[in-house]
């Protein structure tokens, strides 16, 4: 197996889940946002994963995929209303639109993606060190 190879499988990986953390750290800081600048409530965004083809062997070009970021779109979610008369961003009925971010759908999207990096980092690491031990048995 080509080192570079590994290494480029568990770089697309890490920069895949990192990227999913920052888009649920944003959704999470904009929990309770009801003006944009676009105007309206804040909309959730979702990262969309693709599998890459990585040139690896023939035989393997089919089971040996890295990842990548396909887009960060906005959520088709439809916003929460709450009544609430005395809030700035109230409509005339007194009901304000609320961005359409769950916190614990977030947390838990977050944990996910906390711990897919921590496995592919294992894995590079683990990768590294079966490649070290093949230099000392070489020596």
């Amino acid at each position: 197996m080509d080192i570079n190879t590994v290494v480029k499988i568990c770089g697309s990986g890490l920069i895949a889940q990192r990227t999913k953390m920052e888009v649920v750290a944003e959704n999470l800081a904009n929990v309770s946002t009801t003006r944009t600048p676009e105007g309206g409530p804040y909309k959730k965004k979702v990262v969309n994963l693709e599998a890459e083809n990585v040139s690896f062997r023939d035989q393997l070009d089919d089971v040996v995929k890295a990842v990548k970021v396909e887009s960060i779109a906005a959520s088709n979610e439809g916003f929460k209303t709450v009544y609430d008369p005395t809030h700035p961003d109230a409509d005339e009925k007194g009901n304000v639109l609320l961005p359409n971010v769950d916190l614990m759908k977030e947390m838990v999207d977050m944990i996910y993606a906390a711990r897919a990096y921590e496995a592919v980092a294992t894995a590079f690491d683990a990768t590294k060190n079966m490649a070290l031990k093949t230099l000392e048995l070489g020596k």
